[in-house]
């Protein structure tokens, strides 16, 4: 019989900071609702323009996500599993976008990708054009969210620790199988936390997005650009698509939350 867990008390002053920390948090969120013109809700959200930005920004969101998973697994890999000269410092330029400026992102993209950037020439020379193009949000949105999927899953893999998949090899396993069969199911909870959470950074990215790809209708406005610039000619709609994107976020960290069945 599954005994029931004791839960130890807290001091009776943690509540007191606790409740301000909630308070500056939930206040902003009540005054957005507070501003909303629930009449003409559905009119504001459902418009053209709205429209448009929220699948382009569903759309980018999810093509950033898999490549978020398609790079940031063998990254978090590499820096859970093995030891090299330099690691540290590697481990930090991987993780630097989560205290990075977007916008120092987005210039440092632009230097890079840009017809005058790093690779300029090479790509001009393909006939490759990304900055200011549907590619651009794509590759600000990952750049951005990459770390989120990195910094979950290694702390995945540094958890479970390597004992399993030690025990795998010792039976004759290849180191593919071992990963396939033993590692991503072992730490898969983390895998799909680091994925939710890199997707909902990506739908919120906006200052790489608009230094690197600029806000142009139906190609590179995305959800949080498109209400930067309603918020000057129409308040109403800015506040109105803000909710929904309020909505969207907490709809996904809900998923994201280990143990959420819990509520």
């Amino acid at each position: 019989m599954r005994t029931k867990q004791r839960q130890v008390g807290l001091p009776a002053w943690i509540f007191v900071p606790a409740t301000l920390g909630a308070a500056l948090v939930l206040l902003p969120l009540v005054g957005l609702v507070s501003r909303v013109e629930w009449g003409s809700f559905l009119e504001l959200v459902t418009s053209e323009s709205a429209m448009t930005a929220l699948s382009l920004s569903l759309r980018t969101s999810v093509v950033a996500t898999v490549l978020c998973v398609l790079l940031g697994v063998p990254m978090a890999l590499v820096l859970a599993r093995t030891s090299f000269r330099g690691q540290g410092l590697v481990r930090s330029l991987v993780l630097l976008p989560l205290v990075l400026p977007p916008v120092v992102g987005g210039i440092a993209l632009l230097y890079t990708f840009g017809r005058r950037g790093l690779l300029g020439d090479e790509l001009d020379a393909l006939g490759i054009r990304i900055a200011f193009s549907t590619t651009a949000v794509v590759l600000a949105q990952t750049f951005v969210s990459l770390p989120f999927l990195v910094v979950s899953l290694e702390g995945s893999l540094r958890s479970a620790g390597a004992r399993y998949e030690e025990v795998a090899a010792s039976l004759g396993a290849r180191p593919t199988t071992v990963f396939r069969r033993v590692t991503l199911p072992l730490v898969l909870p983390g895998l799909v936390s680091g994925a939710v959470l890199s997707f909902a950074r990506a739908l919120g990215e906006f200052g790489a997005t608009i230094t690197f790809a600029g806000s142009l209708e139906g190609s590179t406005r995305t959800l949080p650009l498109f209400i930067y610039n309603l918020r000057v000619v129409d308040p109403d709609a800015a506040v109105a698509m803000s909710l929904v994107l309020v909505a969207v976020a907490v709809l996904v960290i809900a998923l994201a939350r280990p143990g959420r069945s819990t509520w």
